[in-house]
């Protein structure tokens, strides 16, 4: 049995540069750079210009970028700009996009 590991990204955080965690990254800062990790969740705080690579993304904050993600989840609180790839994608009513998403078997 493996452990999984969480990092956690308050938002009194800035990050320049490419973020890599093996397994679950959580943002509430502002990263400048492209983030890859096993499952991300960004809060509504989150201020991130650069792309996503994961199993899954749940976004909840402003989001500059390219997604590549098995399963997306777009909260309410969310502002993205940006070309989505997914399996799945789920979005909440009242999130803010100006999106190209493309959804793959």
């Amino acid at each position: 049995m493996t452990d999984e590991k969480t990092s956690i990204l308050l938002s009194d955080v800035s990050v320049e540069g490419e973020i890599v965690e093996k397994d679950k990254v959580i943002i509430d800062a502002k990263v400048t750079g492209d983030i890859k990790a096993d499952e991300i969740i960004t809060h509504s705080k989150s201020n991130i210009t650069g792309n996503i690579k994961s199993k899954s993304a749940s976004l909840g904050g402003k989001l500059k970028g390219n997604v590549n993600s098995d399963k997306t989840a777009i909260k309410k609180t969310a502002n993205i700009e940006g070309v989505l790839n997914q399996k799945t994608l789920s979005v909440q009513e009242g999130a803010q996009l100006k999106i190209k998403t493309e959804t793959n078997k």
